[in-house]
């Protein structure tokens, strides 16, 4: 079977999904922007936008017109494998960056499967949902006009896939029974629980193993989006309270989401700022950005992992967490509720109240062993629901299946 994958970033999402077709002997064909290592298998065709955005184009539709430039982009390099005599028997696109928006015009007999993973929303989601960060009047319409491809590219596929049931709900009701829920899926068999771990910290001379006190704490980013205000408002109660706690921070000083900080500094520094007369750093190191597997090595010395987030995609680090049987205290929103039940896999607490987090990660500090079952359910939850090889991988291999069996000649 010829499958063709777009994503300007591949393989993004379509990692493990391009190996698993691969292995089974199927032709895979990628389209994409980045001039990211090629994986083993796969005839990566790039492309590139030929023109920036419109000057002095309306703020609202800057983002749209960018998509429209990267659709065609994408448009013309599907246009170039079809005159060389290519036809897929399927088209994957995450769709997110404009990339789907005219595929269809040069097969359209050819199902459509895109990858949808946010619905913008003026209210209710994450905007409107942190009242230290003030919506801008102007959001509301920005957020709508970033719909206009969201839209186009519902209307158009012939199916889709959200990773949670949750981001599923973000869109709109009447397209919502195109999507089906399959997560891109957690390497269990790789992240596992592992006693001996040990990872040493090199300005201080310091060795860290599973059994101390560690407090984890990951993003790609440190930004409000995913709670670092609300975590680093948490420390010095937990340091006060617990001497022997080290907390290891992972995470970039860019920005993923939402606003941007004030001029000249980060929201890691703005926000320890307020903290750091009460802060001791003997027993705190932000580590940047790490190579996965010492995130992974990370992960199995952690005594307590916390997680925040927004109502808002889904992090791939917690599941991640579950998986290496770390106890999570994540945040009581919706896209965390949908995987972790308080008390059961994990613990939840009120993303806006340092004092509540603090609490929650003293008391998992004080009795370890009282949390030792809600570890091995966390573990349980991730290999019944998101393990790759046997739970998303195949469903992801029989929905392209599915859908590459109704062709239209």
């Amino acid at each position: 079977m010829k499958i063709l994958l777009i994503h300007q970033n591949f393989p993004g999402q379509y990692k493990h999904i391009a190996a698993a077709l691969v292995a089974r002997g199927d032709e895979v064909t990628a389209l994409c922007i980045e001039d990211n290592p090629v994986l083993a298998g796969v005839r990566v065709v790039r492309y590139g936008p030929k023109r920036g955005n419109t000057p002095k184009i309306h703020p609202w539709v800057q983002e749209t017109e960018t998509k429209v430039i990267r659709g065609e982009a994408c448009f013309r390099a599907a246009r170039q494998l079809q005159v060389q005599g290519y036809r897929p028997d399927i088209i994957c696109a995450h769709p997110g960056w404009g990339e789907a928006l005219f595929v269809k015009e040069v097969w359209p007999q050819i199902p459509l499967l895109n990858y949808f993973e946010f619905y913008y929303h003026a209210h209710g989601a994450d905007v409107g949902f942190d009242p230290e960060f003030p919506e801008n009047p102007d959001e509301a319409p920005r957020l709508l006009a970033k719909n206009f491809a969201n839209l186009m590219n519902l209307e158009q596929c012939d199916a889709g896939v959200s990773p949670t049931a949750w981001q599923k709900s973000t869109h709109p009701v009447s397209f919502q029974h195109k999507i089906r829920v399959i997560h891109e899926g957690v390497n269990t068999a790789a992240i596992t629980p592992k006693t001996d771990t040990q990872i040493t910290l090199r300005e201080k001379a310091r060795v860290l193993r599973a059994g101390d006190e560690i407090v984890t704490f990951v993003n790609r980013n440190l930004e409000p989006y995913r709670g670092y205000h609300s975590f680093i408002r948490a420390l010095p109660e937990i340091q006060r309270r617990r001497p022997k706690a080290h907390i290891l921070i992972v995470g970039g000083d860019g920005v993923s989401y939402g606003s941007r900080p004030a001029q000249g500094t980060t929201y890691r520094e703005q926000f320890l700022n307020e903290v750091r007369s009460d802060i001791d750093f003997q027993r705190l190191d932000f580590v940047g950005t790490i190579p996965y597997p010492a995130f992974i090595g990370l992960l199995q010395i952690s005594a307590v992992h916390v997680y925040l987030t927004y109502p808002f995609v889904l992090s791939w680090s917690m599941l991640e967490a579950m998986s290496a049987g770390c106890l999570v205290v994540g945040s009581r929103t919706a896209p965390v509720e949908e995987v972790i039940r308080h008390g059961d896999n994990g613990l939840l607490v009120d993303f806006f109240s340092p004092q509540q987090i603090a609490e929650q990660v003293v008391q998992t500090l004080e009795l370890p062993g009282d949390f030792a079952l809600l570890r091995q359910r966390a573990r349980q939850t991730i290999i019944d629901r998101y393990d790759l090889k046997r739970i998303c991988l195949p469903q992801h291999l029989a929905y392209i299946d599915e859908l590459a069996g109704q062709v239209t000649i």
